[in-house]
């Protein structure tokens, strides 16, 4: 699974990284979300989902690769 973000759709919300922290941060400048972890482990797919879910712009996707 590889984990893709749309940053121009990022509202730098932050919940990925609430729901992800050892998968996504937030850049210092503007709060857009960065990917830290673009193929996560099969332990971190959980979070990852929940990241997905609960993106207020719908901006991450989990692809099946």
């Amino acid at each position: 699974m590889r984990v893709e973000l749309d940053e121009p759709k990022c509202v730098a919300s932050g919940q990925c990284v609430i729901a992800a922290p050892d998968v996504f941060d937030q850049r210092d400048d503007d709060g857009v979300a960065i990917v830290l972890e673009e193929r996560p482990g099969d332990e971190l797919l959980d979070e990852v989902r929940e990241a997905v879910a609960i993106c207020p712009a719908a901006a991450i996707r989990l692809v099946d690769q």
